[in-house]
């Protein structure tokens, strides 16, 4: 019983690090402000998002974050602007994260099919816990097996940090070809509860970029005519370096109107020649005519954490597109970027 509780104490520091780090998603595309700000407005229309993960469910413990969104392309202003609400939450120590954003972005146009995004963000953070059961890695005897002193010791009530942030980003596409650069956490808020100005949160550099191959199209029948269906072939990467941490993802993804079909690896060799295998992620969506979309990803831990302990993590994610009624409205062509 005891080495149980000690390997979920592990895990529990394990995850309070990664926490203190970024959210990791695994479904980049459909969380557009999270991988980065130039993507706002980049429907060229209006749209509404939510998304939802939740991280190793085969623990007593819950790791849970969410998104919410929404963003509007002005073609007068050639701009995009956003809002992001975002939040992580962690049950053992009842600690929380929330962040709320504004998002803006301008596009530039360079050719007859290629753009260049620029985008920034600018955030409110909360962050919270309650250490009435934290332990700490110096109370921990491995030797004799037992944890010395009580959960929150040294520790009364609830600590609370307030910050402003910023992000910004690039984006470069071309009809089957996207390259992307964004840095969040410009302004390092603070992160430790004990000491101010001792530890802030490092600034987070993501690199993405994919290509995209159209095949043969298919056809549908709606029994008053024949349409097009679109058929195409994506492969991607997603690179992201924080503060020591850094990791790499690459994946494809097959579209078959109006199905989606998705695989992702993550965790190729670190820079510290450590082994760094993560997960396999499994991904599905559906778009509807009604410009409705739905995407389910599973992650299954490749680890020496294990799919068993951990549980590997499901996320779910739903937008919507309002469509344009305007017939004279210019429309820009749709981003060759994967879709979730």
């Amino acid at each position: 019983m005891m080495r149980r509780y000690f390997v979920f104490v592990f895990l529990l520091l394990s995850a309070s690090q990664a926490f203190s780090q970024d959210v990791q998603y695994s479904q980049f595309y459909a969380n557009p402000f999270y991988l980065n700000p130039a993507l706002a407005g980049s429907t060229g229309l209006t749209r509404v998002g939510v998304n939802f993960r939740n991280q190793w469910p085969a623990l007593d413990q819950s790791f849970v974050a969410y998104s919410a969104y929404a963003d509007h392309f002005s073609e007068k202003y050639n701009s995009g602007l956003g809002i992001i609400v975002s939040g992580a939450r962690e049950s053992f120590n009842q600690s929380r994260t929330d962040e709320i954003g504004l998002v803006y972005s301008y596009r530039l146009q360079l050719g007859e099919k290629r753009f260049l995004h620029v985008g920034t963000q600018g955030s409110l953070i909360s962050r919270d816990v309650l250490f009435d059961q934290l332990i700490l890695g110096t109370q921990l005897d491995i030797d004799k097996g037992v944890i010395i002193g009580e959960p929150g010791i040294g520790f009364s009530g609830d600590s609370k940090l307030r910050a402003i942030d910023m992000n910004a980003g690039l984006l470069y596409y071309e009809d089957k070809f996207w390259f992307g650069f964004s840095a969040f956490h410009l302004l390092k808020p603070q992160i430790s509860y004990l000491e101010l100005n001792s530890n802030r949160l490092p600034i987070k550099y993501s690199v993405q970029g994919g290509v995209r191959f159209n095949l043969a199209p298919g056809n549908i029948n709606d029994y008053f005519n024949n349409t097009d269906q679109e058929r195409s072939l994506a492969f991607a990467f997603n690179y992201k370096t924080q503060g020591v941490f850094d990791q790499l993802d690459v994946g494809a993804e097959f579209y078959f109107e109006p199905l989606i079909l998705g695989l992702w690896y993550r965790g190729l060799p670190t820079k510290y020649n450590l082994p760094n295998n993560e997960s396999l992620i499994g991904l599905i969506g559906i778009e509807l005519d009604a410009g409705l979309d739905f995407g389910y990803s599973f992650d299954y831990s490749i680890s020496k954490l294990g799919q068993q302990v951990s549980g590997g993590a499901h996320e779910v994610s739903v937008r919507y597109v309002f469509s344009s009624q305007n017939p004279r409205e210019k429309h820009y062509p749709a981003l060759p970027t994967f879709r979730y």
